[in-house]
């Protein structure tokens, strides 16, 4: 998503790099590009002035400490002012003790509201807590249908409307459910329109009147730029928001609205939609998604989705094959899956600090794609053979080819680049861990 606007921002501070000091020229020049790149960006006009009016009075009115260089001394002001209008701090969730908690979904049609809905629901089963969905748009039958599916997926209840066409008074029906089950959270979603009407405001209102949700969330298209902002304010008007949920937000967005929703509208963001599986949502930091946008990674989102999405007892037994020297064709099958369950591959370097100022890394070696075909490669494989890769022959490799849609020469070099991995995993059995560690520092 930010990947145009973190290479010109890195660009503007490359400008700095082997400058004796920050002076007011320098300085001027620096920020008249950043203004250009936030601009191209799709950023709030008034945002890119608050945010060049506070660098520049900072980056004038300070020394540059004598532990950074001019362009890491801007980087870090440029950083605060990202920090402070998207809002510093995580903003979470406020339910109350005595549970449901109640969250409503509102926006316009086609903003992703039932998939985010159900994504909702799937982060606060991953909490410990039980979840409900509520199908409150009684005008799309499809909406329902959909919402009963990813709820299944999500692994989610999913409140049954029997024919009920008020929606307010199914959400009524759906909250009292929750509190004879017991059931934590309830995940309501609200019809949409193409554009707002008084007809669904009016239907909002009386929802919030019935059952008065604790957390009345915007569901903001990353992809509909400003406008999204501007519809955003219309909802506010009528139901008091508590805050924003961005949508497709691993889209081909240009990222301006992230940085205008919370300085324009006065909302928090809550949460960010980043990617199309059910578990692809995370909760909004301010400062994690300021260094993403400025290419200086999010080590600590990357370490979360790493806790919750790899199988521990799958880990421990990699990890002693590996203390034993032992690498085969299965455990690098299994490496690409554990590899999928935390996204796309993209996301995963962009999370890695100072990958996006490393230039491109050849196509091969990111492409996702490619990972499938090299996954489809093993999986053509017979156990025998992926347990004991020796015995690939030039017949056994043909074979393997065919089988996966690829080509013998594929196959060649995904058997090449697993023999260089066992040269590693058994070096590290011999001099251990740190010492590979070691090697690895020196050769950066």
């Amino acid at each position: 998503m930010f990947e145009k606007l973190t290479e010109k921002l890195l660009g503007v501070v490359n400008t700095l790099r082997g400058k004796g000091k920050l002076t007011e020229s320098n300085i001027e020049e620096a920020v008249k590009a950043v203004r250009m790149a936030l601009l191209e960006a799709d950023v709030h006009i008034s945002v890119v002035k608050s945010v060049l009016e506070g660098v520049k009075s900072k980056a004038l009115g300070q020394e540059v400490m004598r532990s950074l260089t001019p362009d890491q001394h801007f980087i870090k002001i440029l950083h605060e002012e990202i920090v402070r209008v998207l809002g510093e701090g995580q903003s979470g969730f406020h339910f109350p003790s005595l549970p449901p908690g109640i969250v409503m979904l509102v926006g316009l049609q086609g903003s992703g509201k039932t998939t985010t809905a159900a994504k909702i629901g799937r982060f606060f089963v991953k909490e410990g807590h039980s979840a409900l969905l509520v199908p409150a748009d009684v005008y799309r039958p499809a909406a329902q249908q959909q919402l009963k599916v990813l709820a299944e997926k999500a692994g989610v209840f999913f409140f049954e409307p029997n024919g009920e066409k008020d929606a307010a008074k199914m959400c009524e029906n759906a909250v009292a459910e929750a509190k004879r089950r017991g059931i934590h959270r309830v995940i309501i979603d609200t019809a949409g329109r193409l554009h707002i009407d008084e007809e669904l405001m009016e239907e909002l209102e009386r929802i919030c009147q019935r059952v008065n949700p604790h957390e009345r969330l915007y569901a903001a298209d990353a992809m509909a730029g400003q406008s999204a902002v501007q519809t955003a304010r219309a909802f506010f008007e009528k139901v008091q928001l508590t805050g924003i949920v961005l949508t497709k937000a691993d889209g081909d967005a240009r990222g301006g609205v992230v940085l205008s929703v919370k300085a324009t509208t006065g909302l928090p963001v809550k949460m960010v939609g980043t990617g199309e599986k059910i578990d692809a949502i995370e909760l909004f930091y301010p400062e994690r998604m300021a260094s993403r946008i400025l290419g200086m990674g999010d080590v600590l989102t990357l370490i979360e989705k790493a806790e919750s999405t790899i199988d521990i007892k799958t880990a421990e037994k990699a990890a002693k094959r590996l203390e034993q020297g032992e690498f085969n064709l299965d455990d690098l099958r299994e490496q690409f899956k554990q590899i999928k369950k935390m996204g796309s591959l993209d996301q995963i370097l962009g999370m890695i600090p100072g990958f996006s100022s490393i230039g491109k890394i050849p196509k091969p070696e990111i492409n996702e794609k490619q990972m499938k075909r090299m996954e489809a490669i093993l999986d053509s494989m017979t156990p025998e053979e992926r347990r004991n890769p020796k015995i690939l022959n030039g017949s056994r490799r043909k074979r393997v080819a065919m089988g996966s849609g690829t080509t013998v020469a594929e196959v060649n070099t995904l058997y090449k680049q697993y023999l260089e991995m066992k040269k590693m995993v058994e070096k590290m059995k011999k001099g251990g861990i740190k010492s590979i560690l070691r090697n690895l520092k020196g050769s950066f």
